[in-house]
């Protein structure tokens, strides 16, 4: 009986220590989106180029163009190479 006791309670301590480990390898959920320009690939960029060139996502002619952009969660521009901070948007709820 002792043993079976034990037993549920290592069981237990591993399961809640895995969900622990979980919950800090995601981020939240982003509160606020940013207009990261600079970093997108050809073909990826969301919407319209900051330019005006063209009005629609996916028609980024070449890599890392300085009016082309994509959305990336808050704070997360500034951490990567060539990227500018062009808006900040709240994410919707």
């Amino acid at each position: 009986m002792k043993s079976t006791t034990a037993l549920g309670v290592t069981v237990a301590g591993i399961l809640a220590a895995s969900l622990s480990l979980g919950a800090q390898a995601v981020p939240d959920q982003p509160k606020e989106w940013e207009k990261c320009a600079g970093i997108a690939k050809a073909g990826a960029n969301d919407c319209g180029a900051l330019d005006g060139s063209h009005g629609c996502a996916g028609q980024a002619k070449t890599d890392n163009l300085a009016a082309e952009w994509v959305y990336v969660p808050a704070g997360t521009c500034d951490k990567i190479a060539g990227g500018e901070v062009k808006a900040v948007k709240p994410a919707k709820s």
